[in-house]
């Protein structure tokens, strides 16, 4: 079973199915790339663009092609080298679907009680479904109301739609429910088509969703690597600001979103953080502080939507609600890692006792039942923490606060402002080598060209001042929305009214400030697609035309960096040329294979992506890192580093070389600033040019803004 030297994410649809994908095989081994990365493949809701809403985990998905179908095009993949890595849901599933049908028929009597994770009372548990006046109607042994559809009678309590429900859910998606597959009943159940895949060689790995929700995530790796043996596994974990993947998860790594925010970092100035947060505060009336805004919207996210999972913990805990609320609001991460029976690691307890300190002191007695109570109060507090997080920060707060919209991505602190050379090497040294990396994602909230383009804003924040000023000036709406909207206008530039309103209707909806997706307000919403349509008009482009050149050369220094440092390199559909996408639906929109380069920046993305991934490739999975320093008066501009081959030991064969903070480097150019390249004669793959020895940064990085050289002597 073959380890991915990089992957290539396709988002499965009913319209772009195993065969389309069979289709593009050809291309995708030319690009370089070792492995297709699919959107979960198992049967789900029949109109799902996204796939984890799965309805049944005995079935390939019929509309991709079913199991004949990817039987076929694993098999078509694999005559182009190509391996095949599937994206599985562990974490829950759909709430219409035979198995939960079953059990809100027969109550805990039925054979898959178990499977779900459900509050029962008085054996019943509640569906919040309920939203007018109109009474449910008895269809024979059916119960109909509006769309939904229920066994007449049952065990189930039919409840308000914005009540919690009797189960654990994904977040606060009550569609979504909780599985239980720490039960190895259920894990075999769920998995088995998942596994019969792996045995028969017609997958090589496994992207793990949502970890964090799994009652026991360690011991669900642990079985899952028993069962699936050496397939490449990465996990959806969130990690925050220092925090790191737990040692004792087995698996290989995350999928990256630590280090698309590092690698983000390395393009943002520091310098613009004071004049961007004075600008931001000034236009929208926040504080400049980000802490109290995000701790306020995990407040109102625990009222809003954390009702039942709050009393559920609470009373595992004999706790307070109130206690259980302060905690959960106060805790910085989305798991801390405590197992039930086992002493708790001490960087754990730090966490908690950290968050309790701010506080009241009601909240000491919940401190004790989470790091040292019951199994129930442990499991329950860890899983409550991921949907918290979730919602207040990456839901809510991320769109209160912005200065510099680029920093506000899944994992990111907006506060922060640049990750410095000598950091990231920092981190590049503690990466597992065959973690994911990437730069683009189903779930960003903007594409890498997006973040490109604003990255640029923290080089020049007057320019970009009077330029808001302008257009504020022109067309305003609402202080809370209006400069977040000017920002990814200018960063996803063209983009149509509808695609705009589209975004800033889900923003308004995400910022609960004037709306929210419970309290929608149609006089709002109107004026608010009005603003978008206007706006559109306005020449907000010509501010995008001036930092283009810019933009690019932070696209492409942030492209190689990612596909050239350790791990596995991912690259988002469509996303080896330019794409000026917005959060989903918006990034999870059709492309085109092969993609058309059009502009410069298009040829020459599409050119550095090509020949990293075929580097990639020759090098093999694992290698050396080694950090190269820049040496004169710009060497703060370069982030350059050599990567040898696997089983090559230290001989680097590889050197990756990115121009960064391009805006203040274009003042005072070059100038005698060099770079010493490893012993050897090296090729430049992007222009064929040959280097030796130390190498003056102007000539290196003449034609492209970034340099990748092979070793060509060995």
């Amino acid at each position: 079973m073959s380890r991915p030297t990089s992957t290539y994410r396709l988002q499965l649809t009913p319209d772009f199915g195993f065969a389309q994908v069979a289709e593009i095989a050809g291309y995708l081994r030319d690009l370089g790339v070792s492995h297709v990365y699919l959107s979960p493949i198992l049967q789900s809701t029949p109109q799902s663009r996204h796939g984890y809403d799965v309805t049944d985990h005995s079935r390939i998905r019929d509309e991709f092609g079913g199991a004949s179908g990817f039987r076929e095009m694993a098999q078509h993949l694999a005559a182009h080298d190509l391996g095949v890595v599937v994206d599985i849901v562990p974490n829950h599933m759909n709430t219409v679907n035979a198995r939960f049908w079953s059990v809100l028929k027969d109550g805990p009597a039925s054979p898959y009680a178990r499977w779900f994770d459900i509050d029962w009372v008085d054996g019943t548990v509640a569906l919040p479904v309920l939203g007018d006046d109109v009474e449910p109607v008895v269809d024979g042994d059916v119960l109909r109301y509006h769309e939904h559809a229920f066994p007449h009678p049952g065990h189930y309590r039919l409840a308000g739609w914005r009540e919690g429900p009797g189960y654990r859910r994904f977040f606060d998606v009550s569609s979504l429910i909780g599985l239980r597959v720490e039960d190895p009943a259920v894990l075999f159940a769920t998995h088995e088509v998942i596994f019969w895949l792996l045995d028969e060689g017609l997958v090589d790995g496994l992207r793990v969703d949502h970890p964090d929700g799994l009652a026991d995530p360690r011991g669900y790796l642990e079985r899952l690597r028993r069962r699936a043996g050496s397939a490449w596994t990465v996990v959806e974990k969130i990690l925050i600001g220092p925090e790191q993947l737990p040692d004792d998860w087995a698996c290989d790594g995350t999928t990256g979103y630590d280090v698309l925010n590092r690698v983000n970092g390395l393009f943002v100035d520091p310098a613009g953080k004071e004049p961007l947060v004075r600008l931001f505060s000034e236009r929208t009336g926040q504080p400049a502080d980000y802490r109290p805004v995000m701790a306020r919207a995990k407040r109102e996210v625990l009222d809003l939507f954390f009702g039942s999972e709050v009393d559920r913990l609470a009373r595992a805990a004999s706790c307070d609600p109130a206690a259980v609320r302060e905690l959960l609001a106060a805790m910085p991460v989305y798991r801390a890692y405590i197992v039930p029976g086992e002493e708790p690691p001490p960087e754990s307890v730090e966490i908690v006792e950290l968050a309790a300190e701010a506080c009241s002191p009601a909240v000491r007695p919940l401190v004790r039942e989470v790091l040292y109570g019951s199994a129930e109060a442990i499991i329950r507090f860890q899983q409550a923490c991921g949907p918290v997080m979730a919602k207040g920060v990456e839901d809510t707060a991320l769109y209160r606060w912005y200065p510099l919209a680029c920093l506000n991505e899944v994992g990111g602190e907006p506060d922060v402002f640049g990750v410095p050379v000598e950091d990231f090497h920092e981190f590049c040294a503690g990466l597992r080598p065959y973690t994911m990396t990437t730069l683009s994602t189903h779930d960003t909230k903007r594409s890498e060209d997006v973040r490109a383009r604003l990255s640029v804003v923290s080089e020049l924040p007057d320019e970009w001042a009077e330029a808001v000023s302008e257009w504020s000036s022109a067309l305003s709406f609402d202080p809370c929305l209006d400069y977040l909207a000017w920002q990814n206008l200018m960063a996803a530039w063209p983009i149509s009214a509808e695609r705009f309103s589209d975004y800033l209707l889900k923003a308004a909806r995400e910022a609960k400030t004037a709306i929210s997706w419970k309290n929608p307000d149609p006089s709002y919403e109107r004026k608010l697609r009005d603003f978008a349509e206007a706006a559109v008009r306005l020449p907000v482009g010509e501010f995008t035309a001036r930092i283009e050149p810019y933009a690019m050369s932070n696209s492409l220094g942030a492209k190689l960096v990612q596909l050239m440092m350790p791990g596995v390199p991912d690259v988002y559909q469509g996303n080896e040329i330019t794409d000026f996408s917005l959060v989903d639906p918006d990034n999870r929109r059709p492309v085109s294979f092969p993609p058309k380069p059009v502009t410069a920046w298009d040829t020459a993305k599409q050119l550095v992506t090509t020949q990293a991934l075929r580097l990639r490739r020759r090098l093999g999975g694992a290698g050396a890192y080694l950090p190269l320093p820049a040496e004169g008066q710009a060497a703060e501009h370069v982030i350059a580093f050599a990567r040898g081959g696997e089983g090559s030991g230290e001989r680097p064969r590889a050197v990756a070389v990115a121009t960064r903070l391009p805006v203040r480097l274009a003042a005072t150019g070059w100038g005698a600033t060099t770079l010493t390249l490893p012993a050897g004669a090296w090729r430049d793959l992007l222009t064929g040019v040959r280097h030796t020895g130390r190498v003056p940064l102007a000539h290196l990085l003449g034609q492209y803004p970034v340099a990748l050289l092979e070793r060509h002597d060995l």
